[in-house]
């Protein structure tokens, strides 16, 4: 309780002449105004009726003071004017008051400040918005009888003498409207600006229905009330003074400009943040209006429209094909597959739809859209998006607002920042969250990409096969020709040496060629048959990686299937790794020591291989050998391709693995100085 007796000394205080108000910085003002502030108790003070008097008042009071300057007679028509509640009953005793507090106080921001501070003293109890209101309306009383009189006095017997109290002839007089006619305008132009200030705030009021967690835009929004009140306050203590000083024909006026510059900041950041909170609302109701579209589909059309435009602001497509404008009908009843994507793609991102818009595009129930997703677009980012699109034959949304949909895209569709493909029918019934992974991996043998096919081809015990039959022209030979492959690979070229020499001497031994066992070596990126591309690392282990995202994202329960993707996924960081596979059907894999101690000790098993075969006796040695110690397993699954299992059980013991956060940057934009 003393400390706050302690603020309220200090907030009554004025301003020392070295500490301008306009200096001050948002922290210091609620030093000064925070102790004035007592929780709102008067939750039946009906601030929307004061304020739509005040508003009718204001709106034409500043009419006829233009008018009046500008030398027009007339009343003022054609002004909207809005009804208080029925039964209202204006505060007239606080008003008088506060006018009394304003009324003919000396020019200076020391004078203004400290009549604001004794306003906010008196409407302690009053919300932030009712303090600003009524601050208004004793304003609007003064401000507005004074020119109803101006317009009453010369032809009303009633008005004239109180005209004459009001001094209005001498504001009126030629050499009254010579003097005074500059501070005037000021003086009513402050005014305009202020009812609107205080207009924004109650917008923020009303849309603070939709709550400051939905809204993030809000709650800063909300947080700035009370400082944008004591600019509004401020604002209008001066225009009494200045009021004041022009009815009294004073030479020492009240000089309003820096006034007229903080009061219009605050304007200009009251409709910044409205917009962007009337924008994230938009997105709220996007998003509701999506999920119960999507409870009961009807037409994709509706579906398509919900979640890129917001009202009456549908845009044309542009048909990558040819580069024209299209109607989004051509949508219209057909199966549609979007690309959802930021602008980081790559030109092998947009090369693994190319066979896919081949493949359906003969059908022509199957359209693709690309949906670029920015959260502020600028020239740059057009430029870029413009290279991106004309590498695209299928259907481009161009559209430089945030699309509406987004906060659906990215809870419901789980979009982080890798590209994604939502497939839907013709009613815009979601059929696949996410078939990029499945693309990855069968391309056009997914079709039509829904989630029973996906369902199917990863339940398939030869369906690993499909991660390396086409990797290279060899392995798929090899692979019809139902051959032995051993693919190996690791980050340690000394194991890969090691390994590929052990095997190649297995490969050629006399019994594996007695028993007509013929064995292909495959090393996956490095050396060996796969040096001649590149790109086929890369490419190998981003099928495993879309498998093990087909095969997890409705957690099923842990298979053979789902266990095989899951080690081969964990050897992605290991120095040494193998994969023994028979045509398309994984035989075993392993870690690369274990891996080359089988083969270091299977010289003297090779004997058994011909009673018991090659592939029997291999797996054989190998479920020994891995009996005698198991290293660490680790999976790293890139949390912003999409929905992750919660758990996952480790791939070669029972047991939940433990999870860890790690960074990584592969440097893909190019040098460092480049990003300067």
């Amino acid at each position: 309780m003393a400390s706050n007796k302690i603020a309220l000394a200090s907030a009554q205080q004025p301003i020392k002449a070295e500490l301008s108000v306009f200096t001050m910085s948002d922290e210091q003002i609620m030093n000064h105004i925070y102790a004035t502030h007592v929780h709102a108790d008067d939750d039946n003070f009906d601030e929307d009726s004061l304020f739509s008097i005040v508003e009718n008042i204001l709106k034409r009071a500043t009419v006829v003071a233009d008018n009046v300057m500008l030398g027009i007679h007339g009343h003022p028509e054609n002004i909207d004017e809005k009804a208080p509640k029925v039964g209202f009953t204006p505060p007239l005793c606080t008003l008088k008051h506060l006018s009394s507090l304003m009324t003919c106080k000396s020019p200076g921001e020391e004078f203004a400040h400290k009549t604001t501070v004794s306003i906010l003293n008196n409407l302690s109890n009053y919300s932030w918005d009712s303090k600003a209101v009524l601050t208004l309306a004793a304003f609007a009383m003064e401000y507005g009888e004074f020119w109803l009189l101006t317009q009453l006095h010369s032809s009303d017997q009633l008005a004239k003498p109180i005209g004459i109290l009001k001094r209005v002839p001498t504001v009126l007089s030629r050499p009254g409207l010579q003097k005074h006619k500059k501070a005037t305008v000021e003086l009513n132009n402050l005014v305009k600006v202020t009812l609107e200030v205080i207009q924004c705030m109650f917008e923020l009021e009303k849309l603070s229905i939709y709550g400051t967690k939905d809204v993030p835009a809000l709650s800063i929004a909300m947080d700035r009330i009370p400082i944008d009140v004591y600019w509004a306050i401020i604002t209008i203590a001066a225009c009494m003074t200045q009021m004041c000083c022009i009815i009294n024909d004073e030479d020492r006026t009240q000089d309003l400009s820096p006034f007229a510059q903080k009061i219009n900041y605050t304007l200009n950041l009251l409709r910044m943040q409205i917009t962007l909170c009337r924008q994230q609302i938009e997105i709220i109701e996007a998003y509701r209006k999506l999920s119960k579209l999507l409870q009961t589909p009807t037409e994709i059309m509706e579906v398509f429209k919900a979640l890129i435009f917001g009202k009456d602001n549908v845009q044309p497509l542009i048909d990558g094909s040819t580069n024209r404008v299209v109607n989004i009908d051509v949508l219209k009843k057909k199966n549609v597959l979007f690309y959802i994507s930021a602008l980081d793609i790559t030109i092998d991102d947009i090369l693994i739809l190319k066979p896919i818009y081949e493949g359906i595009r003969k059908e022509d129930q199957y359209k693709i859209v690309w949906i670029p997703i920015v959260e502020q677009w600028t020239d740059e980012l057009r430029k870029k998006f413009e290279m991106l699109r004309f590498k695209m034959p299928w259907y481009v949304v161009q559209h430089f607002s945030p699309i509406v949909g987004i906060k659906f895209i990215k809870e419901e569709w789980n979009f982080k920042s890798k590209p994604i493909l939502v497939v839907m029918n013709r009613q815009g019934k979601v059929e696949h969250p996410n078939a990029l992974h499945m693309i990855r991996v069968w391309g056009m043998k997914a079709f039509p990409f829904t989630t029973t096919v996906e369902e199917t081809l990863t339940n398939r015990v030869d369906g690993i096969g499909s991660v390396w039959f086409d990797i290279h022209p060899n392995v798929s030979n090899w692979i019809k020709q139902e051959k032995y492959i051993f693919f190996y690979g690791g980050k340690d070229n000394e194991w890969i040496q090691q390994f590929n020499k052990k095997a190649a001497t297995l490969a050629n031994d006399p019994v594996m060629k007695d028993k007509k066992i013929s064995i292909e070596l495959f090393c996956v990126g490095k050396g060996g048959k796969g040096e001649d591309d590149p790109n086929i690392l890369g490419h190998f282990w981003n099928r495993i990686e879309s498998f093990f995202f087909s095969k997890t994202h409705k957690n099923t329960e842990q298979d053979i299937v789902t266990q095989e993707i899951q080690k081969l996924l964990s050897y992605k960081t290991e120095s040494g790794w193998v994969v023994l596979s028979k045509g398309s059907r994984l035989v075993v894999s392993g870690n690369g020591t274990t891996m080359l101690k089988v083969l270091e000790e299977f010289d003297k098993k090779k004997e058994l291989v011909r009673e018991v075969g090659f592939e029997i006796c291999f797996k054989d040695h190998y479920e020994k050998i891995i009996q005698t110690g198991r290293h660490c397993c680790r999976v790293d699954i890139p949390m912003n391709a999409g929905k992750v299992p919660e758990h996952i059980k480790c791939p070669e013991c029972p047991r939940i693995m433990e999870t860890y956060i790690s960074y990584k940057c592969c440097h893909i934009d190019g040098p460092m100085n480049a990003l300067h």
